[in-house]
């Protein structure tokens, strides 16, 4: 496995897989790797020849007071795990190298950027796309991984690709949970025991939703309320939003006719996490 941190080392690597006719695919990452970032690498590797993993924490995706500087980083571990899993090299840039100096370009998508994350966490989308649309443009992938946990970011970067007529192919790999339900997430590492306790609640919001659905229930209202509720029970736990949206579109619907995506975001002591379901009916 090679470890490629300039542009040019990582233009040369897919350079030389496209000489050979090799499908490369690229699972963009910002470390803390877990089992859900692993399974995208699977599934790679079983579509690609060549697999590329990044590991880059974006800094234009968080925001004033967010964690940039504590987020999780050991790209030793990280390329000790992607090894185990054959890929083929990582791509680990430094801000620096990602992002010239006086760069005043930027990639957003209007009428999305600014739903579910991208209300509470303003600028965060235009920071995923810019970056995400960089590494399209440097790793020249086929086919590019991402994770149901970050539906939004998907429905946008879609939306990105399609718009811009970028020529790559966007799969969605499944949530993974943990055996309590928990969503993986590199964030978890943040929580207390009683925190990590608590921020259950994410899942139990949405497997209540899921419930009502299930047994006929198509308001919006009342699966949005029904879901809040649940967050009542977790005095350590804030709820930041919890929605019923088109899958898609990320637009608001207020009956479920077709697929809808149910996402929460809520706050476990100091801790931001985001879970989802969809339904389908």
């Amino acid at each position: 496995m090679r470890l490629l941190n300039t542009i040019g080392e990582m233009r040369a690597f897919s350079s030389q897989a496209q000489m050979r006719d090799r499908v490369l695919g690229l699972v963009p990452t910002m470390g803390a790797l877990h089992e859900g970032h692993l399974s995208l690498v699977r599934v790679a590797r079983e579509r690609c020849n060549s697999v590329v993993v990044s590991i880059f924490v974006n800094p234009t995706q968080f925001g004033p007071n967010e964690d940039f500087e504590k987020y999780p980083r050991n790209i030793d571990r990280d390329c000790e795990l992607l090894e185990r899993e054959h890929v083929d090299a990582v791509f680990a840039p430094s801000a620096e190298e990602m992002y010239s100096p006086g760069a005043v370009s930027w990639v957003t998508v209007e009428g999305m950027s600014d739903r579910l994350c991208g209300k509470s966490r303003p600028g965060h989308f235009r920071g995923v796309t810019t970056v995400v649309c960089k590494l399209f443009n440097v790793v020249q992938p086929e086919i590019a991984f991402f994770g149901q946990k970050d539906a939004a970011q998907v429905a946008i970067i879609r939306r990105m690709v399609r718009d811009l007529n970028v020529p790559v192919a966007i799969e969605v790999g499944p949530i993974v949970r943990e055996a309590d339900g928990l969503a993986m997430s590199s964030r978890n590492a943040y929580l207390t025991p009683a925190e990590r306790k608590s921020a259950l609640v994410l899942y139990r919001s949405l497997q209540r939703a899921q419930q009502l659905f299930d047994r006929g229930e198509r308001s919006a209202e009342k699966l949005i309320a029904a879901g809040a509720h649940e967050f009542q029970s977790e005095p350590s736990a804030r709820l930041d939003y919890f929605e019923l949206v088109d899958p898609d579109s990320l637009q608001p619907i207020s009956t479920i006719s077709r697929g809808a995506l149910v996402a929460v975001a809520g706050f476990v002591g100091k801790t931001r996490l985001i879970d989802n379901v969809l339904l389908n009916p």
